[in-house]
């Protein structure tokens, strides 16, 4: 059969229709495929539906909760963020660690939910729903407010609160479809349109490097990144994308739909957007702030104005007041400055307001042509230049009477916290409770106040003998009272309050001379070192004793070995009873060689100077004479202690050396630090005519001087500081040669520096100071003080000369007396004292030294707690970040203390301190602390009067001028068994002259005081 020529051809053409056909369909199913999805994608971009279900699936598993106790899973945050870091939150850990150590615990903690624990994991913001406002909060005991500040001060409470007219143009201007109601799911966070022109803009950055980025934010992430990303900044497309993410976590913490998270975002924005800073109040947040900062506004008022602005339903603004928008116009171009000023606060509120008038108009004419606001209000708020104010008038001042306690209490959290400043506690989100009875401390410091009038002062019967003289104003006498409390273990403070209307704080913030009080301090040391010499020999049987061959200076040990071998009671109770009975003459016709010179003390009571008293009553009647010659005691002890056996001090040749040697180091030291704090911020020369300006004029002193302190400084130079410095004088006058010759002969290659400085007559250690600090401008103190050792111990070079050996035994003995005060010192501070150092003189026995009140109140805390040393609290609990996923609950722990007083001293020093009261110089307090109705409470306690003075001796001793300092009375006291405290009055030049009260006056003052203090302390009061 023959078949067509042409078969195989049209198998051909009949396959290749099919196959292209079947490339089109795959076409056409892809095309459809993609422009599906992109319908979908674009309809996910619009209405958010799928991100709705998958976030608010993920945000139903975030929660948090507050248990009891330490939470093992709680996430602090740790970026950075400006909001976290000033609100405390990024701090908690290491302030739980601070509270810690001075004995708070953690009482209560929010444990996160798993999911809340890994998005913090993750690296992302822990969403919910965050504060407008926090700040410190302080309450006293009963629960009642102390102190209670917010920042922002002013804020928009929620959506309603806000003006339409001011959300209207917010969302035109960030963001135009945060509050559309037809697009209930809409993600906040992201802005398509602008984020997608955020991406061409980022690509174009790198190939065109000064390309305009004008970002793609949302509000939403706006809010995430100055609130927690670090330093407030968006440093790369990472942390932009973690703010996106946490900003939709955030949005659909309440479902699904955002509406009304959206409208929260809105109010969080208007309540939050930095505003720059000001002196004077810090950083500005918020509309409600930056209106009173910026332009005087109060925030309540613009408001009222801009609400009656309605917008109608096609947006045309409208006004319900009749007449003119001035005030409308005005208040609504502020507000609208104040959102475009967020953008570049310091540049546009600080630096260029004309910016900021062009940028708002040009925003005003941008609303009012997409008919958010009307032509009128537009032409209106035109018309009305911006006035911004870059300095607030200062607020009426809070009299500093009235706000003491909260100064107590946030001092202490300030040293608690190890805050820097107040400013940054007070941004705190944090709540105290404090241990201070308000309703108390108020009735106190009122009647303290009224004890400064002169009724006053009658009332309480401060005019008497030893007290307030008849016409004695005691209008400038301060007076200053603590209370604490001892309950469950703890020593509280219940009133702390003075009378000085300044920040100065007399009873923590001085150094004052306290007078006799210093003796209750001396009286511890003095039986501390009893019972050190009890528990090291009373173990020794008589033949042992004997052979201890106690120091010939040592009183102490001495008496101590004999009071032993001749007694068969070797327990320290009857020890320490006899060493109080212990006798001393009263006697202040003696010169005693101490404190580097040579000083006499006398007593109070002028029949006491002939009498030798004991010890026991010697502080019962306060008999100054008797506690210096203790002290002396005390002070030779602590120098065998520490420096041997005294007859080698002055006989071994090495030891001499070693002493010697320290005493010019120490020595020198003080000329160093005198001379360094005489020239410091001068420049060189204007140093070297402070040196001249007080020199003689004469040309040998001055060319030696000049010469020293600028040994490389040209002929030229010193020849015009000489014609200087003699200006007036013959000398003035002298030929160029003279002056040559001057420069010449006194160069410090002819002369050294002690020499020179003996030609000056002017301490070498100051002459090398001046050369020195010329050369080296920018030294420290420590710099000079190792550069100037040699030189130092060179200006002593004459006494280590042997022709100076009296003088020699004086300075060493100075050196191993001041020795001795280090462990003097150190158990005084043991024992609350709050200085490093005392004035190594034996008349820190009576006050020299000086003390705090405070400081006083302590030591007796500790004999009121049986020895034991608790801490003395001012707080009770604190609560950090409440509401929060960081919420965290601190309580003062009970503390048992440690013995810092053994039992047997204290029992001998309470008995001393109740005779001080029924016998003593507080006897106006013998019957006990009147309450009212009949009822007393056991008073016991220390008096002194301070009489500080500033004297000048001429040769041989003889004083030609005496100036009183200050003057203060005090009594430390213990009230019953649970209450101790301090009181002082105190007065300072030049009105201490007036007055001459002794402590006398506390004692009456706390008695006047017992009717007030009774609803705290008169629980346990016995009735006469």
């Amino acid at each position: 059969m023959n078949r067509p020529a042409g078969n195989s051809t049209l198998r051909a053409v009949a396959t290749k229709p099919f196959g292209i056909r079947l490339k089109w369909l795959l076409f056409v199913a892809l095309a459809s495929l993609c422009a599906i999805g992109v319908y979908f994608l674009a309809r996910e971009m619009q209405t958010s539906r799928l991100q709705a279900k998958y976030f608010a699936a993920i945000d139903r598993q975030v929660s948090f909760s507050v248990v009891q106790g330490p939470s093992d899973t709680i996430r602090f945050p740790s970026h950075g963020g400006p909001y976290d870091l000033r609100m405390g939150y990024e701090r908690l850990p290491e302030l739980t660690a601070r509270l810690a150590a001075r004995g708070f615990v953690v009482t209560a903690q929010a444990r996160d939910s798993a999911t809340m624990a890994r998005i913090a994991d993750q690296g992302f913001f822990i969403p919910y729903e965050e504060k407008a406002q926090a700040g410190l909060q302080l309450f006293d005991a009963s629960g009642a407010p102390l102190y209670r500040v917010r920042y922002p001060s002013s804020t928009y409470v929620n959506f309603d609160a806000v003006p339409p007219v001011v959300a209207d143009a917010l969302s035109f201007i960030e963001d135009r479809s945060l509050l559309d109601a037809t697009e209930p799911y809409l993600n906040p966070a992201i802005n398509w349109k602008r984020f997608s022109l955020a991406v061409i803009d980022l690509a174009l950055k790198h190939v065109l490097h000064h390309h305009a980025m004008p970002g793609g934010s949302t509000l939403a992430t706006q809010i995430e990144k100055y609130r927690h990303s670090p330093g407030g900044r968006t440093v790369n497309p990472p942390e932009k994308l973690r703010q996106m993410v946490s900003a939709t976590l955030r949005a659909y913490l309440g479902g699904e739909r955002t509406l009304p998270a959206r409208r929260r975002i809105l109010v969080a924005y208007l309540n939050t957007e930095p505003l720059g800073a000001q002196p004077g109040i810090g950083e500005i947040e918020g509309i409600g702030d930056g209106l009173a900062a910026w332009y005087g506004r109060d925030f309540d008022e613009v408001n009222r104005l801009l609400a009656a602005l309605d917008t109608g339903a096609r947006g045309q603004t409208a006004s319900r007041v009749t007449g003119g928008l001035t005030h409308e116009a005005l208040a609504f171009k502020q507000v609208l400055s104040l959102l475009i000023a967020q953008r570049a606060p310091s540049y546009f509120l600080t630096q260029d307001n004309a910016a900021l008038e062009t940028l708002t108009n040009s925003y005003l004419r941008l609303l009012a042509d997409n008919h958010v606001i009307s032509s009128r209000l537009r032409d209106a708020a035109l018309g009305q230049p911006l006035q911004v104010r870059h300095g607030l008038a200062a607020a009426p001042a809070i009299p500093f009477v009235k706000r003491k306690a909260i100064s107590v209490l946030r001092a202490h959290l300030l040293e608690t916290l190890g805050l820097k400043n107040t400013y940054a506690l007070d941004h705190l989100d944090l709540t105290a409770s404090s241990t201070l009875a308000e309703a108390l401390e108020q009735a106190v410091s009122k009647q303290l106040a009224r004890a400064q009038t002169v009724a006053g002062a009658q009332q309480a019967g401060l005019y008497g003998f030893e007290m307030l003289r008849p016409g004695d104003d005691p209008a400038k006498i301060a007076f200053s009272f603590s209370l604490y409390e001892r309950r469950r273990g703890e020593n509280v403070l219940r009133v702390q309050t003075d009378t000085v209307n300044e920040p100065f704080d007399i009873n923590q913030g001085a150094r004052l001379n306290l007078g006799s009080t210093a003796k209750l301090r001396t009286l511890v040391l003095y039986l501390q070192i009893v019972s050190d010499l009890h528990a090291h020999y009373a173990s020794l049987t008589p033949p042992e004793l004997a052979r201890v061959k106690p120091d010939a200076l040592d009183a102490l040990t001495s008496w101590a070995l004999n009071y032993l071998a001749h007694t068969t009671d070797h327990s320290l109770p009857a020890m320490l009873d006899a060493a109080v009975e212990r006798k001393y003459s009263a006697n202040p016709g003696e010169v005693f060689h101490t404190g580097s010179g040579e000083q006499a003390f006398s007593n109070f009571e002028p029949a006491d100077n002939g009498r030798i008293l004991s010890v026991h009553e010697a502080f019962r009647r306060s008999v100054n004479l008797v506690f210096v010659r203790l002290m002396r005691d005390i002070v030779h002890y602590e120098m065998v202690r520490q420096a041997g056996p005294s007859v080698h001090w002055l006989t071994d040749p090495a030891l001499r050396q070693q002493y010697l040697t320290r005493f010019a180091d120490d020595e020198s030291l003080t000329f160093l630090d005198r001379f360094n704090k005489r020239y410091a911020g001068l420049a060189a020369d204007q140093a070297v005519a402070k040196l001249v300006a007080g020199m003689p004029r004469s040309p040998v002193r001055l060319a030696a001087a000049l010469r020293s302190v600028a040994p490389e400084a040209s002929l030229a130079w010193f020849e015009g500081q000489m014609r200087a410095a003699l200006k007036g004088t013959p000398a003035a006058l002298m030929r160029a040669d003279d002056m040559a010759g001057l420069y010449a002969k006194y160069g410090p290659d002819k002369f050294d520096l002690n020499d020179r400085a003996y030609l000056a007559r002017v301490h070498p250690i100051e002459l090398w100071l001046l050369a020195y600090l010329r050369a080296h401008p920018n030294a420290t103190e420590s710099e000079l003080r190792d550069a100037s050792r040699e030189v130092r111990l060179q200006s002593y070079s004459w006494l280590f000369k042997t022709r100076f050996h009296a003088t020699q035994d004086r300075r060493i003995r100075e050196t191993i007396e001041r020795q001795a005060y280090v462990p003097i010192v150190r158990a005084w501070r043991s024992l609350g004292y709050p200085f490093k150092t005392i004035t190594p003189s034996y008349g820190c026995a009576i006050g020299a030294a000086g003390d705090r009140p405070a400081a006083l109140a302590t030591l007796m805390g500790i004999i009121a707690n049986d020895g034991r040393q608790v801490q003395e609290e001012s707080l009770s609990s604190l609560t950090f970040a409440a509401a929060t996923p960081y919420e965290t609950h601190f309580a003062h722990a009970f503390d048992a203390g440690q013995v810092a007083i053994v039992p047997a001293i204290v029992d001998v020093v309470r008995g001393l301190l109740r005779e001080v009261v029924t016998g003593g110089t507080g006897k106006r307090l013998a019957d006990g602390l009147p309450l009212g109705q009949g009822r007393t409470l056991e008073v016991s306690g220390k008096t002194g009067t301070g009489d500080q003075r500033f004297n000048v001796y001429a040769r041989g001793a003889r004083l030609i001028e005496s100036r009183k300092v200050n003057r203060t009375a005090t009594f430390v006291f213990m009230i019953g068994n649970r209450f101790y405290g301090v009181l002082s009055a105190y007065v300072h030049e030049p009105y201490a002259t007036r007055y001459t009260y002794t402590s006398a006056m506390a004692v009456q003052l706390l008695k006047s005081l017992g009717p007030t203090l009774a609803p705290l302390v008169g629980k346990t009061a016995s009735r006469r």
